[in-house]
């Protein structure tokens, strides 16, 4: 702790004197955010607290409105094509795009960006899973094809993985988009203090867990952004945010907390904002006997779904929180209404654990990252998990660890009873299927298509390539009303999401894809 005060006096110190120093010069926006994120590689990004940097130092093909995820707009690619199979996507691109080096863009960029994402099988390599081949038709034509129709694929190419690098110079810094790159790459390292994109800020420097600052790209093709500078300082503490935006060292906390809402209403220098999420908060349990133990059991997995209590635990989050019915979050299409969602029903909870032979109870270590995401702080979470699962007997040893640590082991699907959140990759619901048997999330409480029902095993092949908006809508409520009986997650809400901001900072708006667009606020 003692280290950590002394970085952040040093860090808000130089802040503090670099402006006053330069203030005439240079136009600075600080920002205060918990960080998830250990890597600005844009090919293996997949933290949602990254999507803040990335969206603002590269580009993707599409994009959405800066302010919702409504439509899918065009971007690098002025505009593109669709074959009547709905298996090649051809872009045609921008011809006034300059990387920050000044290079001018071609398609045997994006060919390079598509391939060495997938190839480096990193955390976000799945999103392309349906892409079956790339290729430059010329110097601004670019052709995709895919292995099977992909409903969600344009939504999927906004993701921060499919930004667009140069691709010379990332190829001199050790990068590689061959099908061996996940051996041979060795560029991530130069990412951690430089950038290869299009976008309207460049990275000057990341130091972990203490601040990332990004300068303006003087080769930016599009509209020129405010800020000459941002420093995004890591501050994991609500309070610390709190206390530095009302003493005016940061502009923006990303953090905020229910309980600081009326504090920060009441401040005339500083405006809220508050809406619902779309992330998802949830309990895992692991498949594996050995891993999971009686969490493994699919009658305990049931008697979690009745022994939570949802109304109180969204209560934790403030306002806009809300409690999906299962594992589609509110708001995405063929979500079931919250009203047809799982009551605590503690004598139904007692009933399957007697089933389980587990009538009187169990002890079960429950782990999750001690950390805070907009706004939910997950000790506070898991402290009241761990009060519902005491009323039918099951004793729950809270496990915090420290983020990287437990995302590693929950990535590896080694937690066997954990508290994660899940926020979406791509606006489409298809990012669920990653909840079913084989998915990115399945995969993580090992649930294999080896032992799992051939029931939600069909339901997932046959969502995955359904063109039909109605059709998929009916498929996923047939898969929600199966998650509602079966599987090893227990939904618990979605939180509200809430920010707060000086008063004279223009341009705030909330996307769910990079939660702020930086490069759109001005003084």
């Amino acid at each position: 702790m003692r280290r950590f005060m002394v970085l952040l006096l040093v860090v808000v110190l130089g802040v503090t004197a670099f402006g006053s120093v330069t203030a005439q010069d240079e136009k600075v926006l600080v920002v205060g955010l918990s960080e998830d994120y250990d890597s600005l590689d844009p090919s293996r990004a997949y933290e949602p607290g990254g999507s803040l940097i990335h969206h603002s130092v590269y580009d993707t093909l599409v994009t959405f409105p800066s302010d919702s995820v409504s439509e899918i707009l065009p971007n690098l690619a002025a505009n593109w094509d669709i074959s009547d199979d709905g298996l090649v996507y051809t872009f045609y691109l921008r011809d006034d795009v300059t990387f920050s080096n000044g290079d001018p863009l071609s398609a045997e960029d994006v060919v390079f960006s598509f391939n060495r994402m997938k190839n480096l099988k990193d955390n976000p390599s799945f999103l392309a899973d349906t892409i079956a081949s790339v290729e430059a038709a010329d110097d601004l034509t670019f052709v995709m094809t895919l292995v099977q129709p992909d409903p969600a694929i344009l939504a999927k190419l906004i993701f921060d993985a499919f930004s667009i690098v140069n691709a010379e110079q990332v190829m001199a810094q050790g990068g590689s988009a061959e099908e061996n790159a996940a051996e041979v790459d060795t560029a991530e390292a130069w990412f951690l203090n430089n950038s290869a994109g299009t976008g309207p800020y460049m990275v000057q420097s990341y130091d972990p867990t203490v601040q990332t600052v990004l300068v303006k790209n003087p080769n930016y093709w599009g509209d020129e952004v405010y800020f000459d500078r941002v420093i995004v300082l890591n501050l994991p503490e609500t309070s610390t945010q709190k206390l530095m935006l009302e003493a005016g060292d940061i502009d923006i906390a990303m953090d905020v907390i229910a309980d600081q809402l009326p504090s920060f209403e009441s401040n005339p220098a500083i405006e809220v904002f508050s809406a619902q999420s779309e992330t998802l908060i949830f309990l895992l349990c692991n498949q594996d006997p050995e891993i999971g133990g009686p969490m493994s059991n699919p009658l305990v997995q049931k008697a979690l779904r009745y022994t939570v209590n949802y109304e109180e635990l969204r209560f934790l989050s403030g306002e806009g929180a809300d409690n999906p019915a299962a594992m589609v979050p509110i708001g995405f299409a063929g979500a079931m209404d919250p009203s047809e969602g799982l009551d605590q029903d503690l004598d139904m909870a007692r009933g399957l654990l007697a089933e389980a032979d587990y009538a009187d109870g169990f002890e079960i270590d429950l782990e999750y990252p001690d950390f805070n995401y907009i706004g939910t702080e997950f000790g506070i979470v898991a402290q009241k998990v761990q009060a519902d699962l005491a009323q039918v007997g099951i004793t729950a040893r809270l496990v915090p660890q420290e983020f990287q640590v437990s995302l590693d082991a929950y990535r590896n699907g080694e937690q066997g009873f954990s508290l994660w959140l899940w926020n979406p990759d791509y606006r489409d619901t298809l990012g669920y299927v990653e909840f079913l048997p084989g998915g990115v999330v399945g995969n993580r409480a090992n649930w294999t298509d080896d032992n799992a029902d051939q029931e939600i095993l069909d339901l997932r092949d046959t969502v995955k390539v359904e063109v039909d908006a109605a059709v998929r809508n009916e498929l996923f409520r047939e898969i929600q009303l199966y998650e509602m009986e079966s599987g090893p997650f227990v939904p618990l809400f979605q939180p509200g999401v809430h920010f707060a901001y000086k008063a004279d900072l223009q341009g705030f708006a909330y996307n769910g894809q990079w939660r702020v667009d930086l490069t759109k606020l001005s003084y």
